[in-house]
C-alpha cells in the first residue's frame, strides 16, 4: 500500500510500537479565513510512518496539491483556491502511525466547513395579518456553527418580549396574537456569530395589522411543537431544551408538568415568560413525560413530549499495552458501557481482525482477546471500537513479544516521604522477558505478612505505615535470564492536620466575617496556606486578608458569599476544611412587571420576585407615578404580603399611571424595580368633598368661608372648581352659591356674629362632586359692651385665691365667649420693710354657668393684691370690671439667701447665713441640721437639730477630727413651720491644712519673738540714720570744700563762685590715695571750724550740698567723680532716713540731743 509518509527522523531508546498522541476531535469545524488543517502526531521507535484514509478509502496525499502533510507529524494541511473550495474537503478522516512493530490508528474525524455568515439577499414581501390572528417571523439564520439571534428594530431597540411576542430556540419571533400596537415596518433579525465577532442583519419585515369591529377571543393551540405529543432523545451530560409556544388570544399562560407532577426547580428552569424548559446537565433520571399546559379563560391544551436520554459509549475497562515473552500467555481486555448496550469490534494495525492474517496463538472472547503460547514476530498494534447509534470509543494497545533480563527502570536509591498511618507504596519498576519473579527485603530479610503486599506491577504495598516502618528496603527481580535489584529509603512523618476549621458564618452586608484555619504538621515539613473561594483561588488584597491563622473579611457584600475552603498542604499531604459564607442583605427588586384586567378603576400588577438574599421577603410595597400632576415624583399606593406576586390595584380616575414594586426583608428595601407600562384612567366627576369647611367672620359684617383644597388624585378630570352654598341659619331665605376657582369665599354686608349654614361642592368637567354636610359658621365679632360685676374674692390661702362674678348678658359679648379674663398683681407685701415687684399677671376662666367661679393659682404669700376682670370674645375683650383688692394669707419662707461655712480653726467651723429673699410671712428663727458625711467610719452621722431666734444669724462648732466633713440645711421658720431649705458640705481636708497653716504661724511664740527683734533693729537703725544725717554725714563735704577754699580762694569780686575751683576740688578729691601728713594737718586745723559749722552754719552747708546734689546741671562736672562721692551718698542718706520720717517724730528730740 502506498503511503504519504514523513519521519521524525532517527532516536535512540527502547523500540516501541507507535502510539497516537494529539489529534483533531470528531466534529472537526474549520474556518477557511484562519486556515484548514487536521492534526494527528505519534511517537514511537522506529519513528512511525504517516497516512490517511478519506472515507474510508485510503488517501493519496502527495499526489493532491492542494494538500501537504506537516514535517515531523502526519497532520494534514488543507489548501484552497478558485480550483478548489473549502467544502469540497467535507469528509471523515482517519490517520494510520505505522512503523515496524504495528500501525496505531485515531480517531475517524469528521470535517465541516464554517458557513459563510451571510443572509441571501432576498425581498421580503409585507405581511397582512389580521388583529387577534397569531404570526411567527422567520429568522433561519446562515452560518455554521449557530449565531446568537435577537431582534430588533430599525434604530436598533430590542423588540419588546413578553407572554404575547416572544422568540423561540430557532430564532423565529412568535406572537400568540398580534394586536394594533404591532404595525412597524421593521422587524429585523439580527445574527450575532461568535467566532468572528460580526453581526449580521436579516431584510426587514414590514407587518400590516388589519383592523375589524370586534377581536373574537380564541382557545390556545400550539405554534410549536406541533400535535399533542412528540419526542426527543437528549445524551447524557448534555443540555436539554424543550420549548413550547402557543397561540390565543388572550395570551396564554404556559405551565409544566413532569410524569403528572410539578418540575423540580432546583433542577429544572424556566425561561422566556415559562415558554421554555431548560435542564443543563441531563442524568437518567431526566428519563420522563413532559406535559406542556397552555391556558386562557378560552380554554386549555396540552402537549406531551416524551424525553429519552440516551447514553454514547464510555470506558468501563480499556485495553493497555502487553509485553509478552515467546510461550507465554496474555490477555487484552476491552469494556464498554452505553445506552444502548455497545458492540465491540477489535482490529490489527487498522484492519479488522476477521480479515487481518490469521494467528493462531490468538482468539477473540467475548470483549477480550486472548494470546496462549506466543512467538517473536507477532508483534502488533490491535484497536478496540466500542460504538452504539450515539457514538463510539476507540483505543491503541501494543502486543510486544520479546525476551531479556531483568533490569530496573526507575532511580536507584531512591528517598520516599510518606506520611503516619497512610496506605504507602514503595514502586520497583522493572522489565524482562519472561516476567521475572520480583521480591522485596528489609535488612535482609523477606517481607511477608498481613502488614505487606507486593503488587504485580513489583509495587510494595505497606497497607498502614508506622514510624516502626523507616528504613531501607531493597527489591530484587529474579528470571532465567538474570538477576537486578534497587534500593528504597523509607521516612514516615507526622500527619497534617487542622486543629481549628473554619466554621460557617451568616453575616450581615458591611460588617466583619472571619474564617480560623489552625494548622498542626510535621516541623521536618513546610507548609503553604491557601485559600479558595468556590473551589477557585481566592483574590487576596485589601478585602480579602490572609493572616497567619485565620481569613477575614471586612465589609462584606453580597459578592463575597460562596463555599471558602482553606487547604494545608506539604510536600506529602493536603488537608481542607470548608465554611459557607452567608450574606443577609436587602432582596433584589422585582422584574417583568405587567398589567393586565384593566378596568375603569382597577388594574392587575403582576411581578417576579427578585432572590430574597437569605432574609424572607416580608413585604412588597408598590409605587405610582402619573405625569400630570407630580410628574417624576414616585408615591407609595399600597402594600402587599410578601407571598403574594400578582394583586389588584385600586386605582383613581384622569391619571396616567405607572408602576414599580419594591421588596422589603428585615434588612431594609429592595432597588425599586423597573418601571411597568403606563395605564390611563378615564376622567370621573369628583368623589372627595372638601375638607376643613370654616365660615369665620374677620370684620363685623363680613363672613370668611374656606376649605381645603382637594388632592390632585381626588380631582377626577380637568378645570375643578367648588360650588359654595350658604344661607343664615332659622330663616326661610334660599340658599345662595357661587363659583371659584379659590380656597375661600367672603360674604359681605352681614350682621354682627351671625350664624350661617355652609356647605361646599366639587366640580370638574366630568360632572358634580357629592355635597359637604351643613357646617355653621359666623361673621365678624364686635367690642364686648359689658363688663362683669360683682367681682370678689370669697376664700385666699398663701398662693391661691377663689374668685367669683356675675357674668355679662350673651348679648353684650358681640361673638362668641372665649373666656372671663383677671388681671392681678402683687400691690406691697404685709412686711413693711419688703419691695416688691408689681408685674401684671392673667388668668383666664371659660364658665358659663350662673354662678361661676375660678381659681387664681401662683400667688405669694403674706401680700396685698389688686385685680380687675374683662370679658373676651375670639377678636377683643370688653371693658374691665371694678378693681378689688384681697390678701393672701402666711405662707412658709423661702430658702435662705446664703449659707456659708468657714474653717477659723483646726478643729471649729463657723457657719453665718442671710435670711430668705421671700419670708411670706413674719419670721419666728431658723433651725440648722447636719450629720457628718464620708467621716472615719465610712458612713453616715447622727443628724443634728439646732433652732435659732431671728437674731441669730451665725454658729460655731468644734469638729471631732480633721478628716470628718458635715452637710448643713438651713430653713427659716414662720408660725406655718419651716420653708425651703439650703444646703452646703463642709470644705475637704486638704483646704483646712492650708488655713491651719496661717493660723499658727501667727500665734507661735518664737514668730513673735523674732518679729519683735525685728522691729527692735529696724528702730535703732532708723536713730542712727538720722544721727549720722545730722553730724557725720556732712563731714567729709565740708572738709573738701573747706581745703579747696583755704588753698585757691577764686570767688570773683562780686562774691560769685567761679565752677572752675569746683573742677579743682575734684581733681583733688579723686586721687587713689590722700597724704597722711597734709590730711592730717588739715583735719586738725578745720576740727574746731567743722564743730561750730555743725551747729551754727547747718544751713549754708546744706545749701551748698543741695545745689550740687540736686542741681541736675551736670555740665560742669567733666568726669562726673564729684556726684559720685557728694550727691550720691546724699541721695542715699535722704532716701533712707527723710521718707520715713516727720519733723515731729521722736527722732527729731534724738537728734536735737545729739
Amino acid at each position: 500500500m502506498l503511503s504519504a509518509s514523513v519521519h521524525n527522523g532517527g532516536s535512540t531508546g527502547p523500540e516501541t510500537a507507535p502510539t497516537i498522541t494529539k489529534e483533531s476531535l470528531k466534529e472537526h469545524l474549520v474556518d477557511p479565513r484562519v486556515g484548514m488543517f487536521i492534526e494527528c502526531e505519534a511517537k514511537g521507535n522506529p519513528s512511525p510512518v504517516f497516512s490517511w484514509r478519506r472515507n474510508g478509502r485510503f488517501y493519496n496525499v502527495p499526489r493532491d496539491s492542494w494538500v501537504s502533510m506537516r514535517r515531523w507529524s502526519g497532520t494534514l494541511d488543507l489548501g484552497f483556491g478558485t480550483a478548489r473550495r473549502p467544502e469540497e474537503y467535507e469528509a471523515e478522516y482517519q490517520c494510520f502511525a505505522t512503523n515496524d512493530y504495528g500501525s496505531a490508528v485515531s480517531n475517524k474525524i469528521q470535517l465541516k466547513v464554517s458557513k459563510s455568515p451571510l443572509w441571501p439577499k432576498e425581498v421580503l414581501e409585507p405581511v397582512a395579518v389580521n388583529v387577534g390572528f397569531p404570526l411567527v417571523l422567520a429568522c433561519n439564520p446562515p452560518g455554521l456553527p449557530p449565531p446568537q439571534i435577537f431582534w430588533m428594530n430599525s434604530s436598533m431597540m430590542p423588540i419588546p418580549q413578553d407572554r404575547r411576542v416572544s422568540m423561540g430556540v430557532n430564532g423565529d419571533l412568535y406572537f400568540s396574537h398580534v394586536t394594533v400596537n404591532d404595525s412597524l415596518t421593521d422587524y429585523s433579525c439580527n445574527a450575532r456569530f461568535l467566532a468572528t465577532q460580526t453581526i449580521q442583519q436579516k431584510s426587514p419585515y414590514t407587518l400590516k395589522v388589519l383592523t375589524t369591529r370586534m377581536v373574537a377571543e380564541t382557545v390556545p393551540r400550539f405554534l410549536t411543537p406541533v400535535g399533542t405529543s412528540s419526542s426527543k432523545v437528549v445524551l447524557r451530560g448534555q443540555e436539554l431544551i424543550l420549548e413550547c409556544i402557543a397561540a390565543g388570544f388572550p395570551a396564554p399562560v404556559i405551565r409544566w408538568l413532569r410524569n403528572g407532577d410539578d418540575v423540580p426547580p432546583r433542577k429544572v428552569k424556566l425561561g422566556n415568560f415559562n415558554k421554555t424548559l431548560r435542564i443543563t446537565r441531563t442524568t437518567d433520571d431526566d428519563t420522563a413525560e413532559y406535559t406542556c399546559i397552555a391556558t386562557n379563560r378560552m380554554g386549555i391544551i396540552r402537549h406531551v413530549i416524551n424525553v429519552q436520554v440516551k447514553v454514547a459509549p464510555y470506558w468501563v475497562e480499556k485495553p493497555t499495552n502487553l509485553i509478552v515473552a515467546p510461550d507465554e500467555n496474555g490477555r487484552l481486555v476491552c469494556r464498554a458501557n452505553g445506552t444502548p448496550k455497545p458492540t465491540v469490534q477489535w482490529l490489527v494495525n487498522g484492519e479488522p481482525i476477521e480479515v487481518a492474517r490469521p494467528n493462531p496463538s490468538r482468539q477473540v472472547s467475548g470483549d477480550s482477546l486472548i494470546f496462549r503460547s506466543v512467538q517473536v514476530g507477532s508483534s502488533a498494534v490491535y484497536q478496540c471500537n466500542a460504538s452504539n447509534d450515539y457514538g463510539y470509543v476507540l483505543a491503541n494497545a501494543f502486543v510486544n513479544i520479546v525476551e531479556a533480563a531483568p533490569r530496573m527502570l526507575g532511580p536507584r536509591n531512591q528517598l520516599v516521604k510518606v506520611i503516619q498511618n497512610n496506605r504507602t507504596f514503595l514502586s520497583c519498576p522493572f522489565f524482562g522477558a519472561p516476567v521475572p519473579d520480583l521480591r522485596w527485603f528489609r535488612d535482609g530479610i523477606a517481607l511477608t505478612g498481613a502488614q505487606y503486599r507486593i503488587n504485580q506491577n513489583g509495587t510494595l504495598e505497606i497497607r498502614r505505615a508506622r514510624t516502626d516502618d523507616q528504613g531501607y528496603y531493597t527489591c530484587v527481580a529474579n528470571s532465567r535470564m538474570g538477576r537486578a535489584e534497587n534500593h528504597v529509603r523509607l521516612e514516615v512523618k507526622e500527619p497534617t492536620r487542622i486543629t481549628r476549621p473554619p466554621q460557617h458564618l451568616t453575616a450581615s452586608r458591611g460588617s466583619l466575617a472571619k474564617f480560623d484555619c489552625r494548622p498542626k504538621y510535621d516541623v521536618t515539613l513546610s507548609i503553604t496556606v491557601t485559600w479558595l473561594k468556590d473551589n477557585k483561588p481566592a483574590s487576596l488584597g485589601w478585602r480579602l486578608r490572609k493572616e497567619d491563622d485565620h481569613l477575614s473579611i471586612p465589609g462584606v457584600h453580597r459578592g463575597d458569599e460562596g463555599k471558602y475552603t482553606c487547604i494545608i498542604k506539604t510536600e506529602l499531604d493536603e488537608v481542607s476544611a470548608s465554611a459557607r459564607l452567608t450574606v443577609i442583605d436587602r432582596p433584589d427588586a422585582p422584574t417583568d412587571l405587567e398589567l393586565s384586567d384593566p378596568t375603569e378603576r382597577s388594574v392587575r400588577l403582576t411581578w417576579v420576585p427578585g432572590d430574597d438574599n437569605h432574609s424572607p421577603i416580608l413585604e412588597f410595597l408598590v409605587q405610582y407615578e402619573e405625569d400630570r400632576w407630580a410628574s417624576g415624583r414616585w408615591q407609595n399606593l399600597s402594600s402587599y404580603p410578601g407571598n403574594l406576586n400578582s394583586v389588584i390595584l385600586q386605582l383613581k380616575p384622569f391619571i396616567n399611571y405607572q408602576f414599580r414594586a419594591i421588596a422589603i426583608n428585615a434588612i431594609g428595601w429592595s432597588r425599586p424595580s423597573r418601571p411597568s407600562q403606563r395605564y390611563q384612567t378615564s376622567g370621573a366627576p369628583p368623589d372627595a368633598i372638601p375638607a376643613n369647611i370654616r365660615g369665620v367672620g374677620y370684620r363685623r359684617t363680613n363672613m370668611e368661608i374656606s376649605w381645603q383644597a382637594l388632592k390632585d388624585t381626588e380631582r377626577n378630570g380637568p378645570y375643578l372648581r367648588y360650588i359654595v352654598w350658604w344661607k343664615r341659619r332659622d330663616s326661610r331665605e334660599e340658599w345662595k352659591n357661587a363659583t371659584t376657582y379659590w380656597l375661600r369665599y367672603y360674604i359681605y354686608d352681614t350682621d354682627t356674629f351671625t350664624p350661617y349654614e355652609i356647605k361646599v361642592q366639587a366640580m370638574n368637567d366630568f360632572g358634580l362632586g357629592p355635597e359637604s354636610p351643613v357646617i355653621i359658621g359666623y361673621s365678624g365679632e364686635d367690642w364686648p359692651l359689658a363688663a362683669p360685676t360683682n367681682v370678689r374674692v370669697s376664700h385666699t390661702e398663701s398662693t391661691k385665691a377663689t374668685v367669683h362674678w356675675t357674668p355679662v348678658p350673651q348679648s353684650s359679648i358681640m361673638g362668641e365667649l372665649k373666656e372671663y379674663k383677671v388681671y392681678y398683681w402683687r400691690d406691697s407685701s404685709l412686711l413693711p420693710w419688703l419691695g416688691v415687684r408689681r408685674d401684671r399677671k392673667n388668668r383666664g376662666f371659660y364658665a358659663i354657668s350662673e354662678r361661676p367661679w375660678g381659681v387664681v393659682t401662683g400667688l405669694t404669700p403674706y401680700s396685698n393684691y389688686k385685680m380687675y376682670m374683662v370679658v373676651a370674645n375670639n377678636r377683643y375683650e370688653g371693658p374691665p370690671s371694678t378693681t378689688i383688692e384681697f390678701q393672701t394669707q402666711e405662707g412658709v419662707p423661702g430658702p435662705p439667701r446664703s449659707l456659708r461655712i468657714q474653717q477659723r480653726h483646726l478643729d471649729t467651723l463657723y457657719l453665718d447665713w442671710d435670711r430668705p429673699a421671700e419670708p411670706n410671712g413674719i419670721l419666728t428663727g431658723y433651725t440648722l441640721k447636719y450629720q457628718a458625711v464620708n467621716g472615719t467610719r465610712g458612713g453616715t452621722g447622727r443628724l443634728q437639730v439646732v433652732t435659732f431666734p431671728i437674731n441669730v444669724t451665725s454658729y460655731s462648732m468644734r469638729r471631732p477630727d480633721r478628716y470628718t466633713r458635715f452637710k448643713f440645711t438651713l430653713a427659716a421658720l414662720t408660725q406655718l413651720g419651716a420653708g425651703e431649705e439650703h444646703s452646703e458640705e463642709s470644705p475637704h481636708y486638704t483646704n483646712e491644712a492650708y488655713s491651719r497653716e496661717q493660723v499658727d504661724i501667727a500665734t507661735q511664740g518664737w514668730f513673735i519673738g523674732v518679729m519683735c527683734a525685728v522691729a527692735l533693729l529696724v528702730l535703732i537703725l532708723l536713730i542712727v540714720c538720722f544721727i549720722k544725717r545730722s553730724r557725720g554725714g556732712k563731714y567729709p563735704v565740708r572738709e573738701k570744700k573747706d581745703l579747696a577754699l583755704d588753698e585757691v580762694d577764686e570767688k570773683d569780686e562780686d562774691g560769685s563762685f567761679d565752677y572752675r575751683s569746683l573742677e579743682r576740688i575734684n581733681r583733688v578729691s579723686t586721687l587713689p590715695y590722700p597724704k597722711r601728713d597734709e590730711d592730717g594737718r588739715q583735719t586738725r586745723a578745720s576740727q574746731g571750724q567743722a564743730s561750730q559749722d555743725g551747729m551754727v552754719k547747718r544751713q549754708d552747708s546744706d545749701d551748698s550740698l543741695v545745689d550740687y546734689g540736686d542741681g541736675g546741671d551736670r555740665e560742669f562736672n567733666e568726669d562726673g567723680s564729684f556726684i559720685g562721692q557728694y550727691t550720691g551718698k546724699k541721695d542715699r542718706d535722704d532716701a533712707d532716713c527723710n521718707e520715713s520720717l516727720d519733723a515731729t517724730t521722736p527722732i527729731n528730740a534724738i537728734y536735737s540731743l545729739a
